[in-house]
């Protein structure tokens, strides 16, 4: 169970902070039934209520800065998602993001932003659905990475880049 002021990743919602743990007094809720109230970090006007017990949506602790730090370690290990129907594509896309987990999110960035550019090498334009994923795989793991090593969020990318150079990594 986490406590309040923790923070998680909840679903593709993303990271979040605990705000409380309470009951609902609502008709048909279960009066001894405890709830997370969520903040979104990137949408503190959000709040979100789900059940401690909940296991429909992942829920699990951000990465402490040494996991962070190991995870960018291994990014030149970790594998492209390579499927080549693209009816599938979406689908594997879809199902990975679901997984909520930072080395999955790296696939898939990593397999978008080489497509991206094999692509523009053809003359031709990136998908929006490439596009889309690509957005969303960068948003959850650089907030999450951004608060595990205290950067800002918009400064993940360069500081990944710098992190591979360092390492002798293209």
């Amino acid at each position: 169970m986490f406590e309040k002021g923790d923070f998680i990743v909840y679903g593709n919602t993303g990271v979040c902070e605990v705000k409380d743990i309470t009951t609902l007094r609502m008709k048909d809720v279960p009066k001894d039934r405890l709830y997370y109230l969520l903040s979104p970090v990137h949408h503190k006007e959000s709040k979100i209520f789900t059940p401690v017990d909940s296991d429909k949506t992942v829920m699990r602790a951000v990465l402490t800065k040494e996991e962070a730090e190991e995870l960018i370690d291994s990014i030149p290990e970790i594998d492209e998602l390579w499927v080549s129907n693209d009816k599938l594509r979406e689908e594997k896309y879809k199902e990975t993001m679901k997984s909520c987990e930072c080395r999955d999110w790296i696939k898939i960035i990593k397999t978008l932003y080489l497509r991206k550019q094999e692509r523009i090498a053809q003359g031709k334009k990136t998908t929006a659905m490439d596009d889309r994923y690509l957005r969303l795989a960068e948003e959850n793991l650089y907030s999450e990475l951004a608060l595990a090593l205290g950067i800002p969020k918009d400064g993940m990318e360069e500081y990944i880049t710098k992190r591979m150079t360092a390492m002798g990594v293209k």
